[in-house]
């Protein structure tokens, strides 16, 4: 019987069922809850970092994306709050199409 021991979706164990398995789980309390979801991100970001294709690396980004809404959520805020941060940020030090590669800084010591 393999062990997990990790966050999972909240169908997964209906799925398990439907397949004709028992899952063996537990609801995690709200500091639990939190350092599996940060756990998860890492999990999920190294998926996308693995993935072979564009198409593997959009399935991974969903994971990562409905990660940020729970995480945004146990922070007390949204994802459109996220989205509103992330949209002032980038209007004072811009994002990330431009793709320039800092190499140095001339003058500082």
């Amino acid at each position: 019987m393999p062990i997990y021991n990790k966050l999972v979706r909240d169908l997964i164990p209906n799925i398990i069922e439907e397949s004709g398995k028992k899952p063996n789980t537990r609801i995690l309390s709200d500091e639990e809850y939190i350092k599996e979801l940060k756990k998860k991100s890492y999990e999920e970001l190294e998926e996308y970092m693995d993935a072979a294709n564009s198409e593997e690396a959009v399935e991974e980004l969903a994971d990562v994306l409905e990660l940020i809404h729970a995480l945004a959520e146990v922070h007390g805020s949204s994802f459109e709050k996220v989205e509103e941060v992330r949209k002032q940020k980038a209007g004072k030090r811009g994002g990330f199409k431009e793709k320039i590669f800092l190499i140095e800084v001339e003058g500082i010591s």
